[in-house]
């Protein structure tokens, strides 16, 4: 299939919701007139999206990803930081949450995907759930509190790109409970995969697992501290993608080197783990499949503007070659790709993020 525009993937988005919506009724839910939109509607036929009269949509695997939603407070200093002082710099808001993140990195690579967070009736939930629709995510199992304040994330970044500390307010995933996800089992079990961070709370992940019996999991550990949450379930992990404090963490082995990754990797296939990808920032990334491929990727060479968000690519880029049918490396390089394109971008999530562009970067790359 062709690449889809922004405005197409709206459209996909609404028609997945309501396959007998009017043109007239989405005309005027996207601000646009109803022939545009019929203009659109053909195009989608042409590609492939559509088939037939009636919106009759093309088959396709979809994923559930479920964690973290929040607004980043991003800070950013031109000299080193100094602690314990006023630093000048600059400072931005943008749509932020691991499984946010890669919920739209997903929709944006063309996947058909769902998102299972929370939200407060506030400022920040609104505009989260706008930016998350308008990437063409499907926000129908979002869970909004009225009572509850949105999730944020405060960083702060030295003159490398890299962060140097954070703190993450994300209260409301505690009242992200069974009972209140119980609508959605059927969307879970369903699914082609589910996505998990470990934002989630321990009694929310064990329900997720329960649910998801023959659908893979990939999982992002998201943190050393939040990576213990998913240690019952190592087992039952298709693909884990920790960084190297993280993987120390739940495998009890050293990773101060690449010499130790091959060792680390054996200790998660022992527990369950199918694949494990880990990433050792400069010095690139180790991925192994159990009895399968093993070897190591190196780092994307890119001018570093912002490095959060460029893992949350990575995890989507895995998710969008198993989604299609890719192979474990073919889905590797193409994760980079994801990830290199976010790094070069000062928002959190690259809005120019496609198929289209992660492929010619590296076609561009390879030529170099």
């Amino acid at each position: 299939m062709s690449e889809m525009t922004a405005r197409e993937r709206e459209i996909l988005t609404l028609l997945r919701q309501d396959p007998l919506i009017p043109q007239q009724v989405l005309a005027d839910r996207l601000g646009i007139s109803r022939s545009a939109v019929a203009g659109h509607i053909m195009n989608l036929v042409q590609k492939g999206f559509i088939r037939g009269k009636g919106y009759i949509l093309a088959e396709q695997r979809y994923a559930v990803v479920a964690g973290g939603a929040n607004m980043d407070i991003c800070g950013n200093t031109a000299a080193a930081l100094r602690f314990g002082d006023s630093n000048p710099g600059s400072v931005r808001c943008s749509p932020g949450g691991v499984a946010r993140n890669i919920a739209e990195n997903l929709a944006r690579l063309g996947q058909d995907c769902h998102l299972i967070t929370a939200l407060g009736d506030d400022l920040y939930g609104r505009s989260l759930m706008e930016t998350t629709q308008r990437a063409g995510v499907d926000t129908r199992a979002v869970v909004v509190l009225p009572d509850a304040a949105t999730s944020t994330y405060l960083s702060l970044h030295g003159p490398d790109g890299d962060m140097a500390i954070a703190i993450n307010d994300m209260d409301i995933l505690q009242r992200l409970t069974a009972e209140r996800l119980t609508p959605q089992r059927e969307l879970i079990r369903h699914a082609g995969l589910l996505i998990l961070d470990t934002n989630l709370a321990t009694d929310t992940l064990a329900w997720l697992f329960a649910q998801s019996a023959g659908v893979p999991v990939f999982v992002d550990t998201v943190s050393a501290f939040k990576a213990e949450r998913v240690r019952p379930w190592l087992g039952r992990i298709h693909t884990l993608k920790p960084n190297r404090i993280e993987a120390e963490t739940l495998s009890g082995l050293p990773l101060a080197g690449p010499e130790d990754a091959p060792a680390v990797a054996a200790w998660f296939h022992e527990a369950g783990v199918a694949r494990i990808v880990l990433s050792l920032a400069a010095e690139g990334i180790y991925y192994s499949e159990a009895d399968g491929a093993a070897g190591w990727m190196l780092p994307p060479k890119v001018a570093i503007v912002n490095a959060t968000g460029a893992g949350d690519a990575l995890m989507a880029g895995l998710a969008a070659g198993w989604l299609s049918n890719e192979s474990f490396a073919d889905s590797l390089e193409f994760a980079v790709g994801c990830a290199a394109l976010t790094l070069g971008c000062a928002s959190t999530n690259n809005p120019s993020l496609s198929a289209v562009a992660v492929n010619t970067y590296l076609e561009t790359r390879n030529l170099a």
